[in-house]
């Protein structure tokens, strides 16, 4: 599942975001999300969030329902 919809999206959830350094490459990080940073309900490059770790970036993946 894609990460452009907010409504898909909570804390707790596992994801792999796309970091700001990171997207010319494309790498993904996996983390759980702590908070979501994005207020609008869709954003076409991913919701952004702040994983529990402190980092920030746009969730291109949903991995696991927790």
């Amino acid at each position: 599942m894609n990460g452009q919809n907010r409504s898909d999206i909570y804390p707790g959830l596992e994801v792999d975001i796309i970091l700001k350094k990171d997207q010319r490459s494309g790498k993904l990080t996996r983390g759980i999300v702590k908070d979501l940073l994005t207020s609008s309900f869709h954003h076409s490059r991913g919701i952004k969030v702040r994983l529990e770790d402190g980092q920030v970036g746009r969730v291109a993946e949903i991995i696991d329902e927790r």
